[in-house]
């Protein structure tokens, strides 16, 4: 199979979808790879690296125009509408569910998209579990970071002084990216809450962090009562392929302090705040009723040289199943890689992206 690598367009995006190794992998078993001319680089590859390893290094239109398997970080923007071929198949991080216009290009074109964050094995999302561990390390960074009353925060250092409280962190959502923030807001010396819809979650934190985690189940009670106090709120929820809840309206900003950070890590899909619109690493904050949001839709494009080594360790099984064995009959084998298929020839598989946008679905056959 031809493989295609292109370089990522998104601003200050410069992870790559494969790295060398992955290339030299997919190479000994006999498969083409193209990789575009400085994809690369942003994460310390360099074209030689790539050619050393199997693959050739070719222009953008050669490798759209050839491959037939696309391997990507991000999913595509409107410039890279018109490089993708009818038929083609497309394996990367989609979020569709906010992203209607994609969508609709995806199925006119006939286009077979897998997405990274809906391929689910055992209960868990494998593809997506490495970048949303260091989104929910950098969350926190990020946040303290914005607390400096110079950029508009609160003034709070998150870990205090003898004799002066620390920070309030909340965190929303008890998953990876709630699990390794809650890691980190600790390791500042923050005060830390977690709140999430259903206990087990909540007990196996407690489990972990021997207590010093104070975790509520999410309510809209409870949610009010700690917002109001809180420096930091990072938005740490998931709906695997839809759309994430909005938790917190725009009358609620009014109730917490001002220069208070949100950091909503599920901004790619939709966003757990009303105010919340992406935003990239170039501008990573704005200001509304005087708290602050960051909400850069593609966090770990920040440590580059980590994420991509992490993903690619990730997807590299998938990528040799689809290779091997073909896209349909891949699709048909493992049940992990049917349940992240989105599109297929023209219709909408998966059922939370057909039901947030409201359109038809068809059962992959």
């Amino acid at each position: 199979m031809i493989i295609g690598v292109p370089r990522e367009i998104k601003t200050h995006e410069y992870r790559v979808g494969m790295t060398p190794t992955g290339v030299a992998e997919l190479s000994r078993e006999g498969h083409g790879i193209l990789v575009e001319a400085g994809a690369g680089e942003g994460s310390g590859f360099a074209d030689d690296d790539f050619h050393r390893s199997g693959a050739r290094v070719v222009s953008r239109s050669d490798l759209f125009g050839r491959a037939e398997l696309i391997v990507k970080v991000k999913e595509p923007l409107p410039e890279e509408y018109g490089l993708l071929q009818p038929g083609q198949t497309l394996f990367t991080y989609l979020h569709l569910a906010p992203n209607e216009a994609l969508t609709r290009v995806l199925l006119e074109r006939g286009i077979t998209a897998i997405g990274y964050e809906t391929l689910e094995k055992g209960g868990v999302l494998p593809l997506l579990a490495p970048m949303s561990e260091i989104a929910g390390r950098m969350a926190p960074l990020v946040g303290a970071f914005h607390l400096q009353r110079i950029y508009g925060g609160t003034g709070t250092l998150p870990a205090g002084v003898p004799g002066v409280a620390a920070g309030r962190a909340l965190i929303l959502g008890a998953g990876v990216v709630g699990s390794a923030a809650s890691r980190v807001c600790l390791g500042l010396g923050m005060e830390t809450t977690v709140m999430n819809r259903g206990i087990e979650r909540l007990q196996r934190l407690d489990d972990v962090f021997n207590g010093r985690l104070r975790t509520l189940v999410l309510t809209a009670d409870a949610l009010a009562d700690h917002l109001r106090d809180a420096d930091l709120v990072v938005g740490a929820l998931l709906v695997p392929g839809g759309r994430t809840p909005v938790l917190i309206t725009r009358p609620m900003l009014g109730t917490m302090r001002k220069g208070a950070v949100i950091v909503d890590v599920a901004v790619d899909q939709g966003g757990c705040v009303a105010t919340s619109r992406p935003t990239t690493h170039d501008k990573p904050v704005y200001e509304v009723d005087g708290i602050i949001h960051y909400t850069v839709a593609n966090m770990p494009g920040a440590y580059p040289r980590t994420s991509t080594l992490a993903l690619t360790n990730a997807t590299l099984p998938y990528v040799r199943l689809l290779a091997s064995l073909g896209i349909e009959d891949a699709l048909r084998r493992d049940p992990a890689l049917a349940k992240a298929l989105n599109t297929w020839r023209g219709g909408i598989v998966h059922r939370a992206l057909a039901e947030t946008l409201g359109l038809p679905r068809v059962p992959f056959a």
